[in-house]
């Protein structure tokens, strides 16, 4: 398959090193891409439920992936989220192409962009909540399992396949969005920064679309993830889009797996890609 090539990529919510992790899906479409800049947004490798009794080599191909954008001259900018936060003490690493921060600033075509997380707003990953979240996640895991073994004995009777653990988590995120009201906060913040787009992840729910109030609008972004929507956010063409991935867009591959200058201009981390105002 030929590469596509894009301006600027952004995924999030990869979660590598846990069972709900769809590496395999996700090296079919960076396989699939050739971006100007990857960015990161929080939550790639999961270090809440990291344990070295699994980490399969297709999650370690997923690495070598990323790290090969690297190598072909795209800037990757990995942003923390709340699942690697141990990468926090870290922030503002600067090596080659490669940049660690907790948020960043894009601007392209003279739009201007704000890219974090989202976890800061979230009161159930602060406090004691953070615990309760834990737990959580690692029962979601095995929610994960159960799901595959269901999936597997409907396959064996000819029934279509089911996503208990999509259900349960979009009445999870449902929820705790409703709480949080991670959208409102970020987009409101972002009208009063005169942003023109405000993207985030955490919450696992991909979404595109205006959000206005007195004092303006923004356009609200979320790469959703890589476990249950399995999307990315793509800008080409001087237009933002929000990509889904397809089985059937993508041929079955036999390969087998093998074990195995940017400125700062405000407080924030601030790139402009200026070549591509063009």
């Amino acid at each position: 398959m030929e590469r596509r090539h894009l301006d600027v990529v952004v995924l999030s919510d990869i979660h590598l090193g846990t069972y709900g992790c769809r590496a395999k899906e996700l090296l079919n479409y960076l396989r699939s891409i050739r971006p100007d800049m990857l960015i990161l947004n929080g939550d790639i490798i999961d270090g809440w439920q990291f344990s070295k009794r699994f980490f399969p080599s297709s999650h370690m191909q997923v690495i070598r992936e990323l790290m090969q954008f690297i190598t072909n001259g795209s800037r990757v900018v990995y942003i923390t989220g709340n699942h690697d936060e141990m990468m926090r003490k870290y922030t503002d690493l600067h090596i080659g192409q490669f940049t660690l921060v907790d948020k960043m600033v894009l601007e392209i075509d003279q739009k201007m962009t704000w890219i974090f997380h989202g976890d800061v707003f979230d009161n159930t990953t602060q406090g004691s909540a953070k615990m309760i979240a834990k737990l959580g996640s690692n029962g979601y895991g095995l929610l994960i399992l159960f799901n595959r073994l269901v999936n597997a004995l409907l396959g064996f009777i000819g029934r279509e396949k089911i996503s208990i653990s999509k259900k349960i988590m979009e009445g999870v995120n449902k929820a705790v969005a409703k709480v949080n009201d991670l959208e409102q906060i970020a987009s409101t913040l972002a009208i009063k920064k005169n942003y023109d787009y405000v993207i985030c992840g955490h919450i696992h729910q991909p979404a595109l679309h205006t959000i206005e109030n007195a004092d303006g609008k923004v356009i609200y972004m979320n790469s959703g993830d890589w476990v249950e929507h399995m999307t990315a956010l793509e800008y080409d063409n001087k237009s933002w889009r929000l990509f889904e991935y397809r089985a059937k867009d993508f041929p079955v591959s036999h390969q087998k797996e093998t074990k195995q200058t940017l400125n700062v201009v405000t407080d924030d981390f601030t790139v402009h890609l200026s070549r591509l105002n063009a």
